[in-house]
């Protein structure tokens, strides 16, 4: 039996966020649906305030889920979720309408909502939205009126079903066809998600608050060195370094005049000597100011007004000159801020100048190799600032808001989020760590057994052994093959241009070609570098151009997994480039890598750690996280080194393909997720 399902459950607001899941104390399953291929169809109450529970609910629901063959559902592991965590049991075959329509969308977003897919493709029963004035006025699903909320279930059922169908004929035509292997990877995929997402992973809680303090002292200090570095470089004048325009004064020295002028006469592809033009006429040079004591209310802020008999209002007034500060600032003689200057048209903003993470990554750079110590030091705090907030807001808070009762986050993976099919996250993002090992929150997550361990199972380099693979560049392969230190030698170039660099500074440009980017901007030395590559691997540079061609010709291209990606906007220009370029080298590697490889890697090791108290409980790019019970490690290090010996055999099994670059998971093991060690 080919069984449609989906469940009503209640939600629980706390911290602010909303919580969805059966892992929150207090919520509860109020209704499984079921619709059968056969139009038989059964809502089983739970949990509702105007009717008592099914009293064979649940031998009814388990009944039907023995008889089905595979279960149908739109987003198919929420609702696996909340039937293995109320008891019931399924291990059998998904099919994810969600997931579906996404592969067939080929990397176009689409709307994915039940009801949005129900529009697309004009099912007769369309996603009733009789609820949503229910649950704006803040009602529980458990007291939504039953028969509406029965009527809603059933609508849902219904038009899932529906979307089924539609979806399983498109997947039999010539045109999509193709994508059924890359779907059924999806749905296998989903059910081993929502295994990790109920499993979870330990959260040490103490752990966390030392993060959090180790991460608020660091600020505090920063912003004391910034505060000091702005006095110097704009003297008095107050500066709120989270303000992007204010950011901009003090890096680039000048202030915008008239933002609606200067927002009409601003154009990212006007040339170089009209952008200059652009700001000379519209932004003025800075000068440092120095604070003098306003006249008019003597420092206080405030004024005492007379009234026409010579006695004073009872009740003082802003001071308008000072704007109630009390004093003024008075501009030198000397120039203020940094002064660097925006190399092109694409750097302007609405409020002057961007300061984007890149552009001063990149500004950093540049103050580097011309010894500009101060600007670089400022920078890198700046950077350095901006990324603490984001650790302490996303990762400290998300990680203390999402951990439940048991002590456990509880991982939301998901296959729908990024255009290439790679896992993106939530509550919070993990896949937004801070690449390498020495990011302080990984410390936080802990075994969940009595002297159990933590393991992260890495692939060495995937993504340019991949593209290796893909392009088949001869010396990118015998680069893997041999063991070469591509890293160090990428330092050794640009150090060898004039820029000193050392091997971990090198790593963000070793790869940065493959997905597009170029030395445009970046300091001569770097660009060299982004010269040499091409020269270096110029078989992934001719399978580039291939890729364009394809592109261009068929507004579409196709990876050895038969995973697709369509570009019906396509063109290309009169010099001869193609439009998203970047996107075209980047999908194909990516999605082979981390949304093909990395998937049927964690699909194996999940078969064979499944009669294992050990299990995994994250996934991060491409390296899989298993939590390790004491007595189990030599078994799942075994496990490990026979997974590295069948990749090669896994990828041609699933896609029939001879992959002739070596690839490797590497193991470190430590009491947490931070402090691990190599394992051979």
């Amino acid at each position: 039996m080919k069984l449609t399902l989906d469940v009503e459950n209640t939600v629980t607001e706390r911290d602010g966020k909303m919580h969805l899941d059966p892992f929150e104390s207090g919520n509860s399953l109020t209704m499984v649906g079921m619709l059968s291929d056969t139009g038989e169809e059964r809502i089983v109450t739970f949990d509702h305030s105007e009717v008592e529970p099914d009293l064979n609910g649940h031998d009814t629901v388990q009944e039907w889920l023995d008889k089905a063959t595979v279960l149908i559902g739109h987003n198919i592991a929420y609702d696996l979720v909340w039937l293995w965590e109320s008891g019931f049991k399924y291990d059998g075959a998904v099919f994810d309408t969600m997931l579906a329509e996404y592969v067939i969308q080929r990397g176009v977003k689409l709307p994915l909502s039940l009801e949005q897919c129900a529009e697309r493709y004009e099912l007769e029963t369309k996603k009733q939205d009789t609820l949503k004035a229910y649950f704006k006025a803040g009602y529980s699903t458990r007291n939504i009126p039953h028969d509406e909320l029965s009527d809603y279930l059933s609508a849902d059922l219904h038009a899932t079903q529906q979307l089924s169908d539609k979806l399983n004929i498109k997947l039999n035509t010539k045109e999509h066809s193709s994508l059924m292997n890359t779907v059924i990877l999806t749905n296998e995929l989903s059910v081993c998600l929502a295994k990790i997402y109920q499993r979870g992973m330990a959260v040490d809680l103490k752990g966390l608050d030392t993060v959090r303090q180790e991460f608020q002292t660091e600020k505090s200090n920063l912003l004391t060195d910034l505060d000091k570095h702005v006095k110097n470089l704009m003297g008095d004048t107050p500066i709120n370094l989270n303000s992007p325009e204010q950011l901009g004064w003090v890096i680039y020295g000048r202030k915008v005049l008239d933002k609606t002028e200067w927002a009409n006469r601003i154009d990212p592809y006007m040339s170089d000597s009209d952008f200059r033009t652009a700001i000379n006429i519209g932004t003025e040079q800075l000068y440092k100011t120095k604070a003098v004591q306003c006249p008019d209310c003597e420092g206080k802020g405030f004024v005492h007004k007379i009234k026409k008999n010579g006695t004073p209002y009872a009740k003082a007034t802003s001071c308008k000159t000072c704007n109630k500060l009390g004093y003024l600032f008075r501009p030198t003689e000397e120039k203020a801020g940094l002064r660097f200057k925006p190399p092109t048209p694409k750097w302007a903003s609405a409020n002057g100048f961007s300061t984007s993470k890149a552009n001063l990554a990149l500004l950093q750079s540049a103050a580097k190799s011309k010894g500009m110590d101060d600007a670089s030091d400022f920078l890198g705090k700046v950077i350095r600032l901006s990324a603490l907030d984001t650790y302490l807001s996303s990762f400290v808070e998300g990680i203390q808001t999402y951990t439940k009762e048991d002590g456990k986050l509880h991982v939301s993976l998901m296959q729908h989020r990024t255009s290439t099919g790679r896992l993106s996250g939530a509550n919070p993002n993990m896949q937004n760590m801070p690449r390498g090992g020495t990011f302080p929150v990984k410390r936080v997550f802990v075994s969940r057994f009595e002297n159990g361990k933590i393991m992260e199972a890495d692939f060495a380099q995937l993504e340019f052994r991949v593209a290796a693979f893909l392009s088949q560049d001869g010396v990118a392969i015998e680069e893997v093959k041999t063991g070469f230190d591509v890293h160090s030698y990428t330092a050794q170039v640009i150090s060898d241009a004039g820029q000193k660099t050392n091997r971990q500074e090198a790593k963000a440009h070793t790869f940065a070609p493959l997905y597009g980017a170029t030395g445009f901007g970046r300091t001569a030395a770097e660009a060299t570098y982004y010269e040499h590559f091409n020269e270096k691997y110029k078989g992934v540079s001719l399978w580039h151009s291939r890729l364009a061609k394809e592109a261009v010709t068929t507004q579409k291209i196709k990876t050895p997994s038969g995973r697709e990606f369509s570009f019906p906007d396509i063109s290309r220009r009169a010099n001869g480039s193609v439009s998203h370029f970047t996107m075209i080298k980047n999908y194909p590697v990516q999605s082979f890598a981390t949304a093909d490889i990395v998937p049927i890697v964690l699909l194996h090791i999940e078969k064979y750690l499944a009669n294992m108290k050990s299990c995994i409980v994250n996934s991060v790019h491409d390296s899989l996280v298993i939590d390790i019970h004491p007595e189990e490690e030599k078994q799942v290090l075994y496990i490990i080194n026979e997974t590295n010996k069948e990749l090669p055999n896994l990828i041609k099994l699933r896609w029939g393909i001879e992959f002739n670059v070596p690839l490797l998971l590497e193991s470190k093991i430590g009491k947490n997720w931070l402090d691990t060690k190599d394992v051979s």
